[in-house]
C-alpha cells in the first residue's frame, strides 16, 4: 500500500482540530493529520513527499442537494441564464437552432420568470423563433416548462388535456394550453416523453460531464435529490467501471399518485435499493417527495397569500404525506422533503411529527429542501425535531431575487433564507448548490454564504446583510455537514484519521486574502481516495492571482 506525506501547508479540516500542517494518506485513507514532524514519523521513509508550498488545503466540497446527471445534460443545453428579456432568450434560441440545424429539438434551461413580460410564458413567444422543431425551454428552478407548439404536439398535450394533482398545464382565456406547464403536470406529461429521447450512452456522457467539472471545481461528493431509475443506472454502469471520481449518496424519487399503496410501494422499493446495493461511491440512503413549488412561479405554498392576492396547493397534503414520511421513518431511511413556502415547511415538519409519534424513539436524519421562506416559530420546531436544514446559498444571489421580492411583495421578503436563525436554534445547516438550477462552484456559493452578495454581480446590494456566515462555517456547512446530512460522515466531509483522502488544494488562502477573491480563486489539485484526479496550472504564488489556462490532468 502505497504512503503520500502532503506537507508545508494550510490544512483546513473541518474537524474538532481545524488546523494542521501536514496530511499523510495511505492507500485512499488518511491515516494522519496535524503537525509536520509528526507526520513525517507516521509516514516513513519511504513515503511519497509532496511539498504544497503553503497552498491552502481543505475537504472536498460536499454538494448538500443536486441533480447530477441533469446538472451534466444543462452544459449542452442552450443557456438562458442571465437572458433578462424575452428578446434575448429568442436570440439565444435562434442562435442554437442555426448552428445545430440537424437537431430533432431544441433544449433550454436557464429562463427566469422575470424576463418574460408580465412574467408570464406562451408558445406563441417561442413559435416565433422556431416553429418547426419542439422546443423545450426549463426554468432555472425546474420547477415548470415553457413549449412550443410543436413541443406540445410532440408530448400530446392539447386543449383538452387534464392537470394532475400538483400541477397545471395553463391555458389562456380561451381555455387554450399555452405551453407552460409546470410541477407534477410537467413531471408526468413533459418529463417522462424527454426520457424516451435520451439513450444511456446520452446519459453516460452526461455523467462524465458532470464529473469533469466536479473534479475541476473541488467537488468529492454529492447528493443527489430526486433519483431516478435511468439515472441510478447511469450511476451504477460508472461505479461499476470505477469511472465515479465523486461520491454520490442518493434520496429515490417518491411522487404523489394519488393512491396510499402506491405512494408506498415506492417507499418500499427505496428502501431495498438502500439495503442491497452500496459501495464506497454510491448508495441510496432515502427518499425525496415535493412538497410545494417556487415562489417565483407562484407556486410555493405559503400562510397568507402572494402580492397578488393568489396562492398555491402544496403537492402533498399532510394527510397523504404523512403515512409516507413515516412508512419511510420505519424503515430507516432519510426524507428530504422540498419546502419552500412557510406553509409547506409546516407540513414536513408535520409529517415528521407523525413519524416520532407512530414510530417512538430512534436514530433520524431527515430533511427539509431550501426553507426559503419560514417562520421563526417552525425553525424552533425542526430543529426540536432534529431536522436537517438544507438550504443554497446561490438561490439568495441578489441577482436571482428581483421577482422573487415582487412576488412576496412584503416583509416575508427580508427574513429570505435565515441561514444563521437555523443553527442559532440548533438545528444542523447544510449547503449545496441544486445545480443545475444554479451553478454547480462550490467557491463561488461560499462567496454569496459568506457577504449575502452576488456571485453574478458583485456590485448589487447584500441581501439581507445580517444573515452572512463566517467564511469557516460556510464551508463547514458545505463539506462535514453536508455529509452527516447524507449518513456520510465516517466516509468523507472532514480531514481526519480514517476517513477516504478526499481535499482540494486552492491556488491562495481564502481565509486571509479579500473575500471577494473567492470569485477568482481556484482549485488547482482534487484528490478523491487518495489519487489525484484534477491537477491544474497553479499560480505564480500561493496568494497571488491565479495565472494562465487550467490545466485538467488525470492521474493514477
Amino acid at each position: 500500500m502505497s504512503t503520500d506525506l502532503y506537507r508545508n501547508a494550510r490544512i483546513f479540516t473541518a474537524d474538532r482540530r481545524p488546523w494542521a500542517e501536514a496530511l499523510v494518506v495511505e492507500g485512499d485513507r488518511i491515516a494522519y493529520v496535524g503537525d509536520d514532524a509528526t507526520a513525517e514519523r507516521v509516514a516513513g521513509s519511504d513515503a511519497r513527499i509532496h511539498d504544497l508550498d503553503g497552498a491552502t488545503v481543505l475537504p472536498g466540497f460536499v454538494d448538500g442537494h443536486a441533480h447530477i446527471v441533469g446538472t451534466g445534460e444543462a452544459a449542452e443545453q442552450v443557456d438562458l441564464w442571465g437572458a433578462g428579456s424575452l428578446e434575448e432568450i429568442q436570440r439565444r434560441i435562434a442562435a442554437w437552432a442555426e448552428e445545430h440545424p440537424d437537431a430533432p429539438r431544441i433544449h433550454a434551461t436557464g429562463w427566469k420568470h422575470g424576463d418574460l413580460p408580465g412574467g408570464t410564458a406562451h408558445r406563441a413567444m417561442l413559435d416565433a423563433v422556431v416553429a418547426e422543431r419542439p422546443v423545450y425551454a426549463q426554468t432555472y428552478d425546474f420547477h415548470s416548462i415553457w413549449l412550443n407548439t410543436a413541443a406540445l404536439a410532440e408530448v400530446g398535450i392539447d386543449d383538452a388535456t387534464a392537470s394532475p394533482p400538483g400541477g397545471t398545464v395553463h391555458r389562456d382565456a380561451d381555455r387554450h394550453a399555452t405551453g407552460y406547464v409546470d410541477e407534477t403536470a410537467m413531471h408526468r406529461l413533459v418529463w417522462p416523453v424527454l426520457d424516451g429521447f435520451t439513450t444511456a450512452a446520452d446519459r453516460d456522457a452526461a455523467l462524465r460531464a458532470v464529473l469533469a467539472g466536479y473534479a475541476e471545481t473541488g467537488v468529492t461528493g454529492s447528493t443527489d435529490m430526486a433519483l431516478g431509475p435511468d439515472d441510478y443506472e447511469t450511476m451504477r454502469r460508472a461505479d461499476a467501471a470505477g469511472t465515479l471520481t465523486t461520491r454520490i449518496a442518493g434520496f429515490w424519487r417518491v411522487t404523489p399518485t394519488g393512491d396510499e399503496a402506491e405512494n408506498l410501494a415506492q417507499v418500499a422499493h427505496a428502501a431495498a435499493l438502500a439495503a442491497a446495493q452500496a459501495t464506497p461511491f454510491l448508495r441510496v440512503t432515502g427518499i425525496k417527495v415535493i412538497v410545494d413549488g417556487t415562489v417565483d412561479g407562484c407556486t410555493a405554498t405559503l400562510g397568507r397569500p402572494y402580492a397578488d392576492g393568489s396562492n398555491a396547493d402544496p403537492v402533498w397534503s399532510l394527510a397523504e404525506l404523512a403515512p409516507v414520511v413515516a412508512a419511510a421513518d420505519a424503515a430507516g431511511l432519510q426524507v428530504a422533503m422540498h419546502a419552500i413556502g412557510d406553509e409547506a415547511v409546516r407540513i414536513a415538519i408535520g409529517a415528521v411529527e407523525h413519524a416520532v409519534a407512530v414510530n417512538g424513539p430512534r436514530e433520524r436524519r431527515h430533511r427539509i429542501e431550501h426553507l426559503e421562506v419560514v417562520e421563526t416559530a417552525d425553525i424552533e420546531r425542526l430543529a426540536a425535531l432534529g431536522i436537517v436544514a438544507s438550504m443554497q446559498p446561490v438561490h439568495a444571489d441578489p441577482a436571482h431575487l428581483e421577482n422573487w421580492r415582487r412576488m412576496l411583495g412584503d416583509a416575508r421578503a427580508d427574513r429570505g433564507f435565515p441561514w444563521p436563525e437555523m443553527t442559532e436554534a440548533g438545528a444542523r445547516l447544510v449547503f449545496g448548490t441544486d445545480s443545475p438550477t444554479s451553478p454547480h462552484a462550490p467557491l463561488p456559493n461560499m462567496f454569496i454564504a459568506a457577504t449575502r452578495r452576488s456571485a453574478f454581480d458583485p456590485s448589487l446590494p447584500a441581501n439581507v446583510a445580517r444573515y452572512a456566515l463566517p467564511l469557516a462555517d460556510a464551508i463547514r456547512h458545505a463539506t462535514r455537514d453536508a455529509a452527516w446530512a447524507s449518513r456520510s460522515e465516517q466516509s468523507h466531509g472532514r480531514l481526519a484519521i480514517g476517513l477516504h483522502a478526499d481535499f482540494i488544494v486552492l491556488d491562495r488562502d481564502v481565509f486571509t486574502r479579500p473575500v471577494d477573491e473567492l470569485l477568482e480563486a481556484r482549485v488547482v489539485r482534487t484528490v478523491v481516495g487518495g489519487r489525484t484526479v484534477h491537477r491544474a496550472a497553479a499560480a505564480a504564488a500561493p496568494n497571488a492571482a491565479p495565472g494562465g489556462a487550467l490545466l485538467a490532468e488525470v492521474a493514477s
